[in-house]
């Protein structure tokens, strides 16, 4: 086919620390090819990627632009020497890694790259069950916890990027005893909530606990506990619950009685009041959220690069 573009076509990489998923499209209705493959090496992983899009450029033609969003600590900073690279993270082998350079050389494209989190927030604001919700928070709780915000439907930038997932926590001792997880912080919400937290604290993933057992309770009293910061700092309209951990029903039942009971009606908002069902939410976009982003950041960085 030729290599001129009619009319564009992306394509995004969700970058997590378990698999990455890559896709070809523009958006929900248009998914023109996905894969997923295990995330093992740097060099393996991303080769993968590159492998993926050249062969759906053969079928589907020249590429407008790739947005990547990676698991992190990440560097969105353009202007910024280590741009593109996973910082210090627990991952065995990823950290300082440039994974955002082998791609530009692979494809001299306009590239969008953020925090995998990010990109869910932006794809649920755009397309999924943030719609119309400013500021709006998307809240991942899986083998890690992070967080993205869209403000006026921008993300959240600063000397990074947000990390909300290693907020402290208040930890009754007595209750819980467990030293927490987190080899930066040990027991910040990440050490104490996500994934392999629950698993060293009971001896079992997560996914085999029973819906009765009481690792639900303390974890919903956890992402409660984070909740209640999040809104009294950030006031979003809406927060989305995404990620493996958080999809348990009875968790997402027993957050929506903490959040108030802990607030003890300082916000008095109808979202917190009335409407708390519909203020705490699952993603609208269900797993897609994240590689439906990585498409919403290269559609970004195209229109960026057409200024």
């Amino acid at each position: 086919m030729s290599s001129e573009i009619s009319s564009p076509v992306f394509g995004g990489i969700e970058g997590g620390g378990t698999k990455f998923v890559c896709a070809v499209g523009t958006g929900p209705g248009d998914i023109r090819a996905q894969t997923r493959f295990p995330t093992t090496t740097p060099e393996e992983t991303i080769e993968c990627a590159i492998h993926f899009f050249q062969e759906q450029e053969k079928i589907h033609g020249r590429l407008a632009a790739i947005g990547f969003g990676s698991f992190g600590p990440i560097d969105p900073r353009p202007a910024s020497v280590t741009f593109g690279h996973i910082l210090l993270t627990p991952k065995p082998g990823w950290s300082m890694a440039d994974v955002l350079g082998p791609l530009r050389q692979a494809f001299n494209l306009p590239m969008g790259f953020d925090l995998d989190v990010n990109a869910a927030a932006l794809a649920e604001g755009r397309w999924g069950a943030g719609q119309g919700c400013d500021p709006l928070m998307y809240i991942t709780i899986g083998t890690g916890i992070g967080a993205g915000v869209l403000i006026h439907g921008e993300l959240i930038h600063g000397l990074l990027h947000p990390e909300a997932g290693h907020l402290p926590l208040p930890q009754d001792r007595t209750r819980d005893p467990f030293p927490g997880n987190c080899p930066f912080h040990g027991n910040c919400f990440e050490g104490l909530a996500a994934g392999p937290a629950i698993e060293k604290r009971w001896g079992q993933k997560a996914e085999t606990l029973a819906p009765e057992h009481p690792a639900w309770e303390l974890e919903a009293h956890y992402i409660a506990l984070a909740l209640c910061s999040y809104i009294y700092t950030l006031a979003p309209q809406r927060i989305i619950l995404g990620g493996g951990v958080s999809q348990q029903p009875q968790v997402l039942r027993m957050v929506r009685e903490k959040v108030p009971a802990l607030l003890n009606g300082y916000i008095q908002s109808p979202h917190i009041l009335e409407r708390i069902d519909e203020y705490i939410v699952y993603p609208g976009l269900g797993n897609q959220a994240g590689v439906l982003g990585a498409l919403a950041l290269a559609e970004q960085a195209w229109r960026g690069a057409a200024q």
